[in-house]
């Protein structure tokens, strides 16, 4: 199994993580972010996406047994059906509303009441996503044993919300071992690993600095 600076470094690598401190992205919420993650680029990479998946599929063995595989639409759902083929069980998608045709269902795949599974994300930022699919998986009688993603912002927050949840997680690597990796290799400045850190630990505060700074 990849370690923790292992696939923190592939992801920078190939792009999947962006770094960029002094021009930071803008998220879909509006705040200004140092970081840009898409782990979807590591389905285009077949050497680390077969690194990933059996990575993903070895750290699901933390959590209680389980015999279905749960994606969540949009980006889990490459990432749980790749898990779900290397551990051969079945493998079903949750969509983030029910589909407005057909059955509208949310849940798509073959499912029984009492199933156990385990619910794969690519990125885990609040855990909004992930617990909302949780929820629903729950209320339609599924037993979710955990939630497993490539990497997470590690945001205290994405901590009070699974336990609040009552929903173990696990990730493959994290915000600190990304920081760990870029000192170790001296990719980054003093001043931008202090940046970056410092957007951790309150990324609204980061983002409004930002902003003052640009208009000034």
């Amino acid at each position: 199994m990849l370690s923790e600076i292992e696939v923190a470094n592939k992801l920078v690598e190939i792009n999947a993580i962006k770094l960029n401190p002094e021009n930071p992205f803008r998220w879909a919420s509006g705040l200004y972010s140092p970081i840009y993650c898409d782990n979807r680029k590591v389905l285009s990479y077949a050497s680390f996406r077969s690194d990933i998946k059996k990575s993903l599929s070895a750290k699901c063995s933390e959590f209680n047994s389980f015999n279905k595989v749960a994606g969540v639409a949009t980006a889990g759902i490459a990432h749980g059906a790749l898990i779900a083929d290397e551990l051969n069980l079945p493998f079903i998608y949750v969509r983030s509303k029910p589909k407005a045709h057909g059955t509208k269902s949310q849940i798509e795949g073959d499912f029984q009441k009492g199933e156990k599974c385990v619910v794969v994300e690519d990125l885990i930022s609040t855990g909004g996503s992930s617990i909302k699919a949780v929820e629903v998986l729950r209320d339609q009688g599924l037993i979710v044993v955990g939630v497993i993603a490539i990497f997470s912002y590690a945001f205290d927050q994405a901590v009070e919300n699974f336990k609040k949840a009552d929903c173990p997680f696990a990730t493959l690597s994290d915000y600190h071992s990304l920081l760990q990796a870029m000192e170790q290799k001296n990719n980054l400045t003093s001043y931008q690993l202090r940046s970056l850190g410092q957007w951790r630990e309150d990324p609204k505060q980061w983002s409004e600095q930002y902003e003052l700074k640009k208009k000034a």
